[in-house]
């Protein structure tokens, strides 16, 4: 049976119709929507928040398992999405994910060390390292990157992830407290703490560079 090309186009341009809306709806209509079942308000959410999620654990974890840390997160959110009673608040809901997926990934790498010595010392705080060469012209720039990266990396995991949500996510100190469970005078403190080890840890490398 031939498919009606009327029926193909009126089909096409319903789909279109559906993914513009999609984009143009607020987190709370596409939560609602994914409750109901909806797939492609699921897919919208996870194009909308991808990069940050993937920021975030990297900040958090570093590279090692960044694509399978990234693949838990949403695994999460779409188990947990029927059972999310405040579909406002799903960014802070996210966030809490995040942390949640990055602790585990502390915890899981720390036992694998207490059975195998062979493993680094700290497989979750190795930084990224760029490939370097002669001819490359931001050179400089890469080198920066690095001591940012590295120094991220001297925080604890605590202390990074206030530094991470605050001042790189651009999370309210309030919502922090939320997403991490603490009191908003301990984000406080560690976000201090954080930005004065980091900023000590780049005057320090950078006094070391030839």
């Amino acid at each position: 049976m031939r498919e009606n090309p009327q029926l193909s186009v009126r089909s096409a341009q319903a789909s279109q119709e559906d993914s513009a809306a999609a984009k143009s709806s607020t987190d709370t209509e596409l939560v609602l929507q994914c409750q109901q079942g909806n797939q492609q308000s699921f897919r919208q959410l996870y194009r909308r928040y991808q990069q940050r999620v993937r920021s975030t654990i990297y900040q958090l974890c570093g590279a090692y398992a960044l694509d399978d840390l990234v693949q838990e997160v949403f695994l999460r959110v779409w188990k947990g999405l029927p059972k999310l009673r405040q579909p406002s608040q799903f960014s802070t809901w996210l966030y809490r994910i995040c942390w949640n997926v990055a602790s585990d990934q502390r915890r899981n790498l720390q036992r694998q060390r207490a059975f195998n010595l062979q493993l680094p010392e700290d497989t979750a705080d190795l930084p990224l390292k760029n490939a370097k060469s002669s001819d490359t012209p931001d050179l400089m720039q890469l080198h920066y990157q690095d001591i940012i990266q590295q120094a991220m990396q001297q925080l604890s995991l605590n202390h990074r992830a206030v530094l991470v949500l605050h001042d790189l996510e651009d999370v309210p100190q309030k919502e922090v407290a939320k997403i991490l469970g603490i009191a908003l005078g301990t984000v406080k403190s560690r976000l201090f703490h954080a930005r004065t080890s980091l900023r000590k840890y780049i005057i320090q490398q950078q006094g070391e560079m030839p």
